[in-house]
């Protein structure tokens, strides 16, 4: 099996901000980036194709041709909860921050999730995936979606995952 990860475009929040699960709106830049994603895609046929309900991966998916693709809760970002939005200056300043900065892979953002959280419900869409005899699959998702995909893959230990998040619109292909 053929899965295609695909990172939504580059997003217009100012840099140093947590914005996961919100959602953001895209830059003006969308339909330039949106388009190079669109031309990578336009020789590849896909069983089925997967989108995260957050707007910035509908957009790609739709401009991509892909309108009907089926949202999945299991494939948004990393849900920050009480931090949404706030700088990482701000939550650095909030006193429930050092646990998370030291033990990120498993203390729980208040109100939020911690990373093995969200690498738990990609691994089980991922395995799903995996049992429904598709052969090639595509997936508008989310940075973090696509590097806890990557772990899932063997590509790295799952404690590097923040050293490998992918770029804006990049496409990330594993077989399985």
């Amino acid at each position: 099996m053929e899965i295609y990860f695909i990172r939504h475009t580059s997003v217009d929040v100012p840099a140093g901000y947590a914005y996961g699960q919100t959602d953001v709106p895209l830059r003006s830049t969308f339909q330039a980036e949106a388009e190079i994603v669109k031309n990578s895609l336009q020789n590849i046929s896909f069983d089925k194709v997967w989108c995260s309900p957050l707007s910035r991966c509908v957009k790609l998916a739709d401009y991509c041709g892909y309108p009907d693709a089926e949202r999945d809760e299991r494939v948004k970002e990393l849900n920050f909860g009480e931090w949404e939005m706030k700088s990482w200056e701000d939550i650095s300043t909030d006193p429930r921050s050092q646990s998370w900065f030291n033990d990120w892979l498993n203390v729980r953002i208040p109100s939020g999730e911690s990373f093995k959280d969200q690498y738990i419900r990609v691994s089980a869409f991922i395995e799903e995936l995996k049992e429904s005899g598709l052969e090639r699959v595509c997936v508008f998702a989310h940075g973090g979606v696509l590097t806890c995909a990557r772990v899932y893959a063997g590509e790295y230990d799952i404690t590097d995952a923040f050293k490998n998040i992918p770029s804006y619109g990049e496409i990330i292909k594993l077989t399985f």
